[in-house]
């Protein structure tokens, strides 16, 4: 097993490259980085700062991984670090940041996740598994990402918003409020428009799941009540339904940004 550098590249003193390594013409490698085995850098893609790649990242030309985070008097530090999971592809020009030290310092980006051309992740985002992020779309610092969450092309998410599990944020969207765990928002503002159920059936979820999560959310989201009221009513109906359940731990944990809401 064997790396493979190209011989205009540049791999700095002090970088760790795993098995059968690919880095293409022109790429560059900073000192601070540890790529996972199988990973391939096309050429001019650039990786630096305090970066790990896991196992088979897969990096486009133009696309610059691990930069430092765009926060006024950000001075260098070895707690600004990113990483990437396993088998992510990033995809042309895509972008991600470091983290911030006096906010942990992390960016982390989860595995089999993709990053279509032109994407960006800002610093302390955290990103779930097999997540897919579409064209033009940019995701601002300190957003929480959860599992499997779909964007639509040219999204633009404000800092410090949480997406749930399983969302879905339509093309165009422009979001500034908490996304429910399964929920479906469009819109500029973004609005909550249902739940994604076609996300939710090509995922494998229960017919029964599914009815159970559109009677909470039709509960939920009635005229009838507060909001409050509706919360807790919806966990007293559904307390054996861990998926519902996992919107109202995500409402009542609801802290820095408004929630989504029906128009």
């Amino acid at each position: 097993m064997t790396v493979t550098v190209h011989p205009t590249a540049i791999v700095e003193p002090g970088a760790e490259l795993g098995a059968n390594v690919s880095v293409g013409a022109l790429a560059y490698v900073g000192p601070d980085v540890v790529i996972g085995d199988h990973s391939v850098l096309h050429p001019k893609a650039t990786v630096f700062g305090h970066t790990t790649l896991g196992e088979a990242v897969e990096i486009y030309p133009g696309s610059v991984i691990g930069g430092p985070p765009q926060v006024l008097g950000y001075k260098p530090s070895d707690e600004s670090r990113l990483e990437v999971g396993a088998r992510t592809v990033l995809r042309e020009h895509t972008t991600l940041h470091t983290g911030s030290p006096e906010h942990g310092g992390l960016t982390k980006v989860g595995s089999d996740c993709l990053f279509m051309a032109h994407t960006h992740a800002a610093h302390d985002c955290v990103l779930g598994n097999k997540c897919v992020i579409a064209n033009n779309t940019h995701i601002g610092g300190h957003v929480t990402v959860g599992e499997q969450v779909w964007f639509g092309g040219a999204v633009a998410v404000h800092q410090w918003c949480r997406i749930g599990d399983h969302a879905f944020v339509g093309g165009g969207a422009i979001l500034v409020a908490d996304v429910i765990p399964f929920g479906s928002v469009v819109g500029n503002h973004a609005h909550l428009a249902g739940l994604n159920v076609v996300g939710l059936k090509r995922r494998g979820f229960s017919r029964e799941t599914i009815r159970s999560l559109r009677s909470a959310y039709r509960m939920l989201y009635a005229k009838e009540g507060t909001f409050s009221e509706r919360l807790e009513d919806t966990a007293v109906t559904f307390a054996d339904s861990a998926e519902v359940m996992q919107i109202v731990d995500f409402i009542r944990n609801s802290k820095n940004r408004a929630l989504c809401l029906p128009r």
